[in-house]
């Protein structure tokens, strides 16, 4: 009934912050997605719970005040689109999808509220977002609505996919390329595509990428199994793939951590070294991949998302106490 979680923060030699504008631009932000009156009571309780402006003060901590709204907005979308696709069958998550992409990519509104959300947030980003930037941010959110959907369909068949299949789904369904799709919002650069078909550079990249995709499913697995929604969890993954028990997946959960952590910093002293004249643009970058990957140890301990009311006690002894199965909740 219980597991102990790896210690990943003293394997993450990243500082960390907190933002300036977290309570001003947070309450702003988490009082427009209230005004629209989304969720059931509990699933309400659940979104104030996860205190997803907090991550964004940890994660983005270094953004000017009108950028941290919009990362507050757009993180609060999200979460909008998790939830509501989390109940879904793969048809009803395609529906939602289809919604939150029309308002994204067309200028027209389909009248829903998501679609309604979407559209300002998209408003804010574009106004400063340059054009190769939109781009690749624009379809890294077909290929999150593919995975969402995707996602849901193997929900909906109780499958679970091989290790290789999984990881491939992960890094687009966790939505994580699309919160790095922010950072040159945020630094007011617009990285070349070139920069982007660099294999040393998207070695580091996709190392940050897992990182946190690692994290959050062993963080979340408690969660997502009272749920009923192990499947798309890396801990069950593992479990299935390579015949192990639970405490024994997060142990190499931990271990992959640790490899992911020494790939990054490899790859980012390789990078370095081998110009002279090292771009100021790639350096900020990769700078706001160890935000990110630091700032979610951080939050996942100091919010209640993943551990409710005993996240503090969870944070001090890695000691997890699986939760019984609830029952259906509708958003």
């Amino acid at each position: 009934m219980q597991f102990t979680l790896p210690d990943l923060i003293p394997l993450c030699p990243f500082p960390w912050a907190t933002s300036p504008h977290y309570k001003k631009a947070g309450a702003e932000s988490a009082a427009w997605i209230d005004s629209y009156n989304i969720f059931s009571n509990r699933k309400r309780a659940f979104f104030v719970q996860s205190s997803n402006e907090l991550l964004v003060s940890h994660v983005y901590s270094y953004a000017g005040y009108e950028e941290f709204r919009t990362c507050c907005d757009f993180v609060n979308l999200l979460f909008v689109v998790d939830e509501i696709s989390d109940d879904q069958s793969g048809s009803g998550a395609r529906e939602t999808g289809d919604s939150f992409l029309r308002a994204m990519l067309d200028t027209a509104c389909d009248g829903s509220v998501l679609s309604q959300i979407t559209k300002q947030f998209k408003e804010r980003f574009v106004s400063k977002a340059g054009p190769n930037t939109r781009r690749r941010f624009m379809g890294h959110c077909v290929k999150y609505i593919e995975a969402v959907t995707k996602e849901a369909e193997l929900r909906e068949a109780a499958e679970v996919l091989d290790l290789r299949s999984y990881e491939t789904l992960r890094r687009e369904n966790s939505a994580v390329r699309l919160c790095f799709g922010l950072f040159e919002y945020i630094l007011g650069i617009d990285l070349p595509d070139e920069t982007f078909e660099d294999p040393l550079f998207m070695r580091i990249y996709w190392a940050a990428a897992d990182m946190v995709c690692w994290s959050n499913d062993v963080y979340s697995y408690n969660m997502e199994q009272a749920k009923g929604h192990t499947g798309n969890n890396y801990v069950t993954v593992v479990m299935q793939a390579m015949d192990l028990n639970l405490q024994e997946a997060s142990d190499y959960i931990g271990f992959i951590f640790c490899s992911l952590m020494k790939e990054f910093l490899e790859g980012k002293s390789q990078l370095r070294s081998r110009s002279l004249h090292p771009d100021a643009a790639v350096n900020a970058y990769i700078s706001a991949l160890e935000h990110w990957v630091i700032g979610n140890l951080i939050w996942s301990f100091e919010s209640r998302r993943y551990f409710g009311m005993e996240h503090y006690d969870v944070k001090a002894t890695r000691v997890v106490t699986l939760k019984s199965r609830e029952a259906e909740i509708k958003i």
